[in-house]
């Protein structure tokens, strides 16, 4: 496990370097935003990290907007969000932004470390997978899907919902499923952000063939338009 700690408090970031140490990871540290872009590898074939651990009021800007243009700039590694804003906007803002889980402070170091290991095994887990549905496919290890060959551009959550909807197309994906994968503690939040994750998701997929349909109270389907099923 190699990490990338974006923090600028003195303190957490100390007592979690040498807290990783001791677990075996290896991890680096940055207190602004531009070392850690200057601490990023230039290519997403050569991730250098397995994970970044971001606080969001940092010297030289916000966290949220930071991410946002990195995920722009094709980042794909997993981001956990590690900050003081605990309002449901602020947590739904980051998630909304890019990150794959949002921890508050004042923070559990054996939460954040659990949270760490799950974030990664949810990745490993979709690693060597190959799913088909029309025109769509999504391939697990290259953490990429396509239309017909054309790249769909997805953060690293929307990209583990489409799966988990073609896993299971043209059945049911229960919404509780969903929430479980997204690994949300918050039950308010995680209803919310994977509200939010379908609705991109679905922007996303205009003109592929395929739509996903909401069954309130029950979950997602991923269905085919009906040239692509007759």
């Amino acid at each position: 496990m190699h990490l990338l700690l974006v923090e600028d408090d003195i303190v957490i970031s100390r007592e979690l370097l040498l807290r990783w140490h001791a677990r075996g990871w290896s991890a680096d540290a940055c207190a602004t935003l531009a070392a850690a872009e200057l601490a990023l590898p230039t290519s997403a074939v050569d991730p250098r990290y397995d994970l970044i651990v971001l606080d969001l009021g940092l010297p030289d800007g916000d966290g949220v907007d930071w991410l946002v243009r990195q995920r722009g700039a094709d980042l794909r590694m997993p981001v956990i969000v590690l900050t003081a804003r605990d309002r449901i906007a602020d947590r739904i803002r980051g998630l909304n932004g890019g990150a794959d889980d949002y921890l508050v402070k004042p923070f559990d170091p054996d939460e954040l470390d659990a949270r760490i290991d799950a974030v990664r095994r949810r990745g490993q887990a979709s690693r060597g997978e190959r799913l088909q549905y029309g025109r769509i496919t999504w391939f697990g290890e290259q953490g990429a899907a396509y239309i017909e060959g054309h790249a769909l551009e997805l953060l690293p959550r929307e990209f583990q919902v489409l799966g988990l909807l073609l896993g299971r197309a043209p059945r049911l994906l229960p919404k509780r499923a969903l929430v479980d994968a997204l690994a949300e503690r918050n039950l308010n939040l995680a209803d919310s952000a994977a509200e939010v994750y379908v609705s991109r998701l679905r922007r996303k997929l205009a003109g592929s063939g395929a739509t996903i349909r909401t069954l309130r109270g029950f979950g997602y389907v991923l269905e085919l338009a009906d040239e692509q099923t007759a």
